[in-house]
């Protein structure tokens, strides 16, 4: 269900990261098994060669057993190629379908949000943080383990063999790692900023690209390619600035890895070199010393990039998480009663509503519809038509009073359940990029083909989709921009006469239409609306002519009530407004 008290997501990269390897314990554990098990294998090739060296040094050759080292060192070999290529097959696997369980995860708890939320940020950048943050999440997984695992296991068995040759070193060893490691992460954890910095930048500048882009025929229409384009500009050279700087302090860390490894390694091999010339260790030690410090040399390079990757990587999930992970505004109810059948009517109990910002729409604001009545809204801009019909499919939740359905409170149904219960056809009809079929199945996915049809024909749209070229099988394009205005609502018509369900809102659904148009879709809309309830915002009056009952709304409250004939009778503002209407018309 969206938006239950249970729908939530980890909102820090830590806690996210740990709660998807909790998911696939087995899995992750196998996997990181494999790879330290790979990577000690490694490690003990440059064992198997030291005992190879020593044997062949030996000054009785005929005596010498070479044999037994070169078995064991080939088997090592022979080991750690078939461990690599077992983690790699498990790590396909698991990582994999770890990003596939992030990207619905994160796009089950982004379409909980309310619409609130959704009117303050760019769906590009929305689209754009739940791709970055999957991808993000699967390198760090990567680095992890490939990049971290292996080094850190060389350095553990580095540190085992070197006990075995001189305590001294193996203990000098520890103690560099240490101080390396301390400033790697210092100066890591000083780029947290940076790096945050750059990947909101990021997310910022795709989510204006993506709007441009959807906005592209308003572009054209005001010749502002120029415009944008240097817009883009701009927005491209801020970002391009945060990742510079970004860059640039991964750099400075990295110098200073490298000097440090400069120092480590030029110091281990003159102490091996001075120890051999005592006599203290073997030819074969002074081999696997050189063997080890080069290993963990290329090895702690490949830790610090590792180590600076997942940093920036972190941070990109941290951001994205800041926006996508923050609680829901509308919860479920748990546990949700479940919905009661009934023919759809709607009482407003004391209700008061106000926006984020302060400003009030309703205040103490009561309203009872019965089952199957026709009740249009009306009223100057701002006036609360638009929000009570938000508030009646519960995208918000209000701060005092009960909305009701069928006697039930809004607030003790899974969303889910409640929508089941209303069709809307909003004025600018939102399809998807697929077939017209499956827009129009969108109503109620369980629906056959026949369904369908007899939908479409009671919207009087199935004639014209049988002409085109491939019919119901025809993509609409995005947001259907290949279909015509008229065409658009049609759809969304069938799709509200597929769904059956027992209230139907309209939203303005013909005020943007030509005459002929408005015409065809209030036949449809008249037949839509036989034994339902039905909720209209009304921009054209003629569209409520028909309905039982008007309600004039101004600043949030009721300021006339009853049916059409009866309102304009009255000679109030629902009668001035009729007038001016009429008057337009008339002059058209």
């Amino acid at each position: 269900m969206s938006g239950s008290n249970t729908d939530t997501i980890p909102d820090r990269p830590g806690r996210f990261l740990l709660h998807y390897i909790r998911r696939r314990p087995w899995s992750f554990g196998g996997l990181f098994s494999v790879i330290v098990a790979a990577a000690g294998c490694a490690v003990a090739v440059q064992y198997g060669m030291k005992l190879l060296i020593d044997a062949m040094a030996s000054p009785d050759r005929a005596a010498a057993d070479v044999w037994t080292p070169l078995g064991l060192f080939l088997g090592f070999i022979a080991a750690e190629n078939v461990l690599w290529r077992l983690g790699g097959w498990l790590g396909c696997r698991t990582v994999l379908a770890t990003g596939v369980d992030m990207r619905l995860d994160l796009f089950r708890h982004l379409t909980g949000h309310s619409m609130r939320y959704f009117s303050e940020h760019l769906a590009g950048s929305l689209g754009n943080r739940i791709a970055a943050t999957e991808n993000a999440a699967t390198t760090i997984f990567r680095t992890l383990t490939w990049s971290i695992v292996p080094p850190v296991t060389d350095f553990l068995g580095a540190v085992l063999v070197l006990l075995t040759i001189h305590w001294g070193m193996a203990a000098a060893l520890v103690l560099f790692a240490l101080v390396v490691a301390v400033a790697i992460v210092g100066l890591g954890l000083r780029g947290r900023t940076v790096h945050h910095a750059f990947a909101e930048q990021s997310a910022r500048t795709n989510g204006e690209l993506v709007d441009v882009v959807s906005n592209v025929w308003t572009v054209k229409a005001f010749s502002a390619r120029g415009r944008e384009r240097e817009r883009l500009r701009q927005a491209f050279t801020v970002e391009a600035g945060a990742h510079r700087r970004s860059w640039m302090h991964l750099e400075k860390t990295r110098v200073v890895h490298d000097v440090c490894l400069w120092v480590m390694a030029g110091s281990m091999l003159l102490w091996a070199l001075l120890l051999w010339r005592d006599g203290t260790i073997t030819t074969g030690d002074v081999v696997i010393v050189s063997a080890l410090t080069f290993r963990i040399l290329h090895g702690s390079r490949d830790l610090a990039f590792a180590l600076v990757t997942a940093t920036q990587q972190v941070s990109a999930i941290d951001e994205s998480l800041r926006v996508i992970a923050r609680p829901h505004d509308v919860l479920d109810p748990v546990p949700a009663e479940p919905a009661t059948p009934g023919g759809g009517a709607i009482a407003f109990e004391r209700v008061s509503y106000r926006y984020p910002e302060g400003r009030r729409v309703l205040e103490d604001f009561s309203l009872t519809i019965p089952a199957g009545q026709k009740v249009g809204l009306v009223g100057p801009s701002g006036a609360g038509k638009s929000t009570i019909i938000s508030l009646i499919q519960r995208l918000d939740d209000v701060q005092r009073g009960d909305i009701r359905i069928d006697g039930q409170p809004l607030t003790a149904l899974a969303q889910d359940d409640l929508r089941a219960k209303i069709a809307v056809v909003p004025q600018d009809i939102a399809l998807f990029h697929r077939p017209i079929l499956e827009n129009i199945r969108y109503g109620r996915p369980d629906a056959s083909d026949e369904e369908v049809f007899e939908a479409a024909r009671h919207a009087f749209c199935d004639g014209f989709i049988r002409q085109l070229p491939e019919g119901y099988g025809t993509l609409v394009g995005e947001r259907g921009v290949r279909l015509s205005g008229g065409q658009r609502q049609r759809l969304g018509i069938a799709r509200a006469f597929l769904k059956n369900a027992p209230i139907l809102i309209l939203d303005e659904a013909t005020s943007a239409l030509d005459t002929q148009s408005e015409q065809e879709i209030q036949a449809a809309l008249a037949d839509l609306a036989q034994g339902r309830t039905v909720v209209a915002v009304a921009h054209r009056l003629s569209t409520v002519s028909a309905f039982d009952r008007v309600l004039v709304l101004v600043d949030g409250r009721i300021a006339e009530d009853g049916h059409p004939t009866e309102l304009r009778r009255r000679g109030g503002l629902f009668n001035s407004l009729w007038q001016l209407q009429a008057q337009g018309f008339a002059a058209e």
